[in-house]
């Protein structure tokens, strides 16, 4: 048994009934090899980086044998995508392996993404390509270090297994760890195919598993719910906080932890636009950043609708109410944390719309912006240069002034809020161009761009001279990536 076995034990879901999911056998790929690990990753699942992933270990994490205690599993869902019921969708390409005991006591899931045909591949291959692995690789480990709540990455394998997309390309296979993949779209499912039985069953799971505490409340499904709808509006004001953008915000993507979950087309805000569009499958920017607080929302409703036969419908109505002033309350600490304020304010929505209004004008560097105004000190001078970030430096010299007085108000030391401020405003984020780089360097056999970055993005609020480039402001050709559902 491999290190990757051993301790490796069948998954909660497991004892679901059958319709729940469908026992399925990985396919191998073709001279599958190391791409990538996550120590830190590794470390949480108790695993030692440096020796337990070894050739029996690849065996098992490339598909080339289940484990061998219990069989993989490929669960099943449905969900509305773009807006539109889509029916069953199911997992179609990522199998569960089982669980394991964190070193912080709490199980994990191990999935692989990528694992081969599932009776929920519908059209596709089962197969993930190494460009969208090595991106999901690295955006689930940065989201970690960004201090975002997240599925992670334990190991990324690459292989010669042709796939066709656009073009042909190499598949690849991510290994992700959650404590539960379990999303809204499940719900969905079983209420839509009319199974309110295996929706009680489904609900009394993931409270039993995760919500243990929620069974001591009068209305045990009624605290649950309450409980997705504030950990979903605090994980969708972290992504607007970090200017993330998850590309493909439909149902059956939504964590019923407040994970980020499922890691498409994604992107980080470059030049500042609101209305950015990071999936270029998105025509009609239904996920634009911008959208994202009213598209969780919305994706709450639906996880709502499919959970009327276990909570009366006016007290699914008042919980859904509480959303908006749950997600107001997050963003307002996080932004309060990002200006480096000691109380926000009423007033202080002023400050910070009219600072976005500057950035987006400008089209000033989202994640720079915010990492240079961590040195603007209460006297209104500005040692990194904030200000060279915009076209109309009278526009940004009046708000710096305004925002000098506020800082003034608070009395804080400036070296004491420069410090408490670089802890929130990162200097690293996974930048497209950054991804792409490490892509094209895999693709020619080359894995060491995506550890260094992995590295980095690891530790993304402490500056090392070494990764100076990886902080600076995106190349030109950078603005002609994109991004889509194709992986």
């Amino acid at each position: 048994m491999s290190p990757i076995e051993t301790g490796l034990f069948s998954p909660r879901y497991a004892a679901l009934p059958p319709i729940f999911y469908r026992v399925v056998a990985p396919q191998p790929l073709d001279a599958p090899h190391w791409a990538a690990i996550s120590p830190d990753c590794a470390q949480l699942l108790g695993l030692n980086p440096a020796t337990d992933f070894n050739d029996a270990s690849l065996a098992v994490l490339a598909g080339q044998r289940p484990p061998a205690a219990h069989p993989a599993l490929a669960t099943a869902y449905s969900g509305h995508q773009f807006g539109v019921w889509a029916g069953q969708l199911g997992d179609g390409r990522a199998l569960l392996l089982g669980e394991r005991q964190g070193r912080d006591s709490q199980r994990y899931e191990v999935q692989i993404k990528g694992g081969g045909l599932t009776p929920f591949s519908r059209m596709g291959d089962g197969r993930a390509v190494l460009r969208s692995s090595i991106r999901e690789f690295l955006c689930s480990e940065a989201m970690a270090g960004l201090g975002i709540p997240t599925s992670r990455a334990l190991a990324l394998v690459a292989s010669r297994t042709p796939v066709q997309r656009e073009s042909w390309e190499t598949a690849a296979v991510v290994t992700r760890v959650a404590p539960s993949f379990v999303r809204f779209g499940m719900f969905e499912h079983f209420c839509h195919g009319n199974r309110p039985d295996a929706l009680r069953q489904l609900a009394d799971h993931v409270i039993a598993a995760h919500f243990a505490h929620c069974r001591d409340a009068p209305q045990p499904y009624l605290a649950w719910f309450t409980e997705v709808i504030a950990a979903s509006a605090r994980l969708v004001a972290d992504w607007q906080a970090v200017g993330f953008c998850h590309g493909v915000l439909n149902t059956d993507n939504m964590s019923i932890l407040g994970l980020t979950l499922d890691y498409g087309p994604f992107g980080f805000l470059d030049g500042f636009d609101p209305e950015h569009i990071c999936n270029h499958s998105d025509h009609h920017g239904r996920y634009s950043y911008r959208r994202q607080p009213y598209i969780v929302q919305w994706n709450l409703q639906r996880l709502a609708a499919a959970l009327w036969p276990l909570i009366r419908e006016p007290e699914l109505l008042a919980a859904l109410e509480g959303y908006q002033a749950e997600y107001e309350t997050a963003l307002a600490e996080r932004m309060r944390a990002k200006l480096g304020l000691l109380a926000w304010r009423d007033s202080d929505w002023g400050l910070l719309t009219d600072l976005l209004d500057v950035m987006a004008e400008a089209r000033a560097d989202y994640t720079l912006t915010w990492r240079r105004l961590c040195a603007v000190r209460a006297d209104g001078s500005d040692p990194l240069g904030a200000r060279d970030l915009f076209i109309d430096r009278t526009a940004f010299d009046a708000w710096r002034a305004r925002y000098a007085a506020r800082l003034r108000e608070d009395g804080q030391d400036d070296d004491v809020r420069a410090s408490a401020m670089r802890a929130v405003n990162p200097a690293y984020v996974l930048r497209n161009h950054l991804a792409e780089q490490a892509i094209q360097a895999a693709q020619q056999g080359d894995y060491q761009p995506i550890e260094r970055l992995r590295a980095a993005l690891a530790d993304p609020y402490r500056e090392h001279p070494a990764n100076a480039e990886l902080a600076a402001l995106p190349p030109d050709w950078a603005q002609t990536l994109s991004v889509s559902c194709s992986s």
